[in-house]
């Protein structure tokens, strides 16, 4: 977007945001709290993503026009495909709109069809919620594994492709989202496809490289709350500040201890 200035890409940045609670000692007084930073100023984020238990009471308090999201098989990626779907499937009945799955990642290196059919079952399961596939690249080490990943996912019926979780080691990074953005690129399928980086993703800067590889891989202006999201709990204050003109491209964010 080098046609705007860094307060509108910001607040493009917050509408294309899934503002994410997954806290292990998470509360509905915090998921209260995350409606309640989601509707900013500049323009409500495009989803919540929260625990399933908290998704019943989040859908009666949610803006019209926010998604609502949740995650299965989350953190671990286990094979119990089962209970992954009984799972999705009670948390659509609560009211989700969309499903975070980790896939069962360790597979990969292997056995991809594995993975594959796994999101497969899902998806026949949950018919057309929109499915988000969590990759956990940095944890697959080999960029031939992530883009077999990537593809396996795909074959097996994601809408979306995502990173990672935020609690390995490495989570997003800017090598991975190029792979799994070549790989929507090269989809032969005909299905509407989306990305999503997920986990480390603390400023402004950090948000936009991501949005910017997107628009470069994917062609100018493919970047929309529609196809595009951004995993984070952290990167909205810097967002705000971006988009109040408080803090200039750069400059080091608030709290923080580098330039980014």
């Amino acid at each position: 977007m080098t046609d705007t200035n860094p307060a509108e890409e910001a607040r493009a940045l917050i509408a294309c945001l899934d503002l994410t609670d997954l806290n292990d000692g998470s509360s509905e007084a915090d998921v209260d709290a995350l409606i309640e930073r989601a509707q900013t100023p500049h323009g409500n984020v495009a989803a919540i993503c929260i625990w399933p238990r908290f998704v019943a009471h989040a859908k009666a308090r949610l803006p019209a026009g926010m998604k609502l999201a949740t995650v299965v098989n989350f953190p671990d990626g286990g094979e119990d495909i089962e209970a992954v779907i009984a799972e999705a499937k009670q948390a659509i009945a609560d009211g989700t709109d969309e499903i975070d799955y980790v896939i069962a990642y360790r597979r990969i290196d292997g056995d991809p069809g594995y993975a594959a059919r796994q999101v497969e079952k899902l998806r026949e399961a949950i018919g057309g919620v929109t499915l988000k596939a969590i990759l956990e690249t940095g944890e697959l080490h080999d960029p031939a594994l992530i883009e077999v990943a990537a593809v396996s996912a795909l074959h097996g019926g994601a809408d979306f492709l995502k990173t990672s979780t935020g609690r390995t080691q490495t989570s997003a990074t800017l090598p991975a989202a190029r792979i799994l953005l070549r790989s929507i690129l090269q989809d032969e399928s005909g299905r509407a496809l989306g990305f999503k980086p997920s986990g480390g993703i603390r400023s402004f800067e950090d948000a936009r490289a991501y949005r910017d590889l997107a628009d470069e891989v994917m062609g100018k202006g493919w970047a929309t709350p529609e196809t595009f999201r951004i995993g984070a709990s952290g990167v909205l204050a810097d967002l705000l500040a971006v988009a109040d003109g408080k803090r200039a491209p750069g400059e080091r964010p608030a709290g923080t201890g580098s330039a980014y």
